[in-house]
């Protein structure tokens, strides 16, 4: 993700875009086609909507309702006795962590960026808000290229590629059914993720898959 992202460069290969290679992109225009939803998101002071558009004119009320709703964020703001002006303190410290994960998430989808990163964007969170995240996850990856890292490997199973890191190698890459095929390391950590692993435990250093 840093290297995507232009804060290392390369020290061998090249990452291209449409075949570009970013090394001849400046940094501002790199990055303003990308959003990125992270485990722990930062919410600002302010009120639900503003933390959608963030000063951006492109994003108007309308839209906002309409990512809020894309993401399945409005059910729960739509209770709140603010609604969608609803304040947020500093973090969102009064929001819960799937909602705040919620918010970015349509923050995301109204910037519509063309590649999408998401760190951990299903960690520490309950069995009941996974759900609503999943199908976020869906919706907002459709149509853009999309890089998940996770360590909850129900949040990539249906990736096109995954990458199995151990002790920071790529160890095993391939599609979900590949990889079960293979019943290597990706295999293991799934059936425990899963419940029905009984057999070796996953190694100490065993990353989760990432994927795009």
């Amino acid at each position: 993700m840093n290297l995507l992202l232009g804060f290392y460069e390369p020290t061998e290969g090249s990452i291209r875009i449409d075949g570009q290679d970013i090394r001849g992109m400046s940094k501002q225009e790199l990055r303003k086609h990308m959003g990125i939803v992270l485990q722990d998101p930062f919410l600002f002071a302010g009120d639900i909507k503003f933390n959608v558009s963030l000063y951006n004119d492109r994003i108007g009320p309308e839209k906002v309702r309409k990512a809020l709703a894309d993401v399945g964020a409005a059910s729960f703001i739509e209770q709140l006795p603010g609604g969608y002006d609803e304040p947020v303190v500093e973090r969102g410290s009064t929001l819960s962590a799937g909602q705040r994960r919620l918010i970015s998430f349509a923050r995301a989808l109204a910037y519509d960026p063309a590649i999408l990163i998401l760190d951990e964007a299903t960690a520490s969170i309950d069995s009941e808000t996974e759900g609503l995240i999943q199908e976020a996850l869906r919706v907002v990856s459709e149509g853009r290229t999309t890089f998940v890292i996770a360590h909850r490997l129900s949040t990539i199973r249906d990736a096109d590629q995954i990458l199995v890191l151990h002790r920071g190698e790529i160890v095993e890459r391939g599609n979900h059914e590949e990889l079960m095929r293979l019943q290597g390391r990706y295999y293991r950590m799934y059936q425990l993720q899963s419940g029905a692993g009984h057999g070796r435990p996953a190694e100490a250093g065993d990353e989760a898959a990432v994927t795009g």
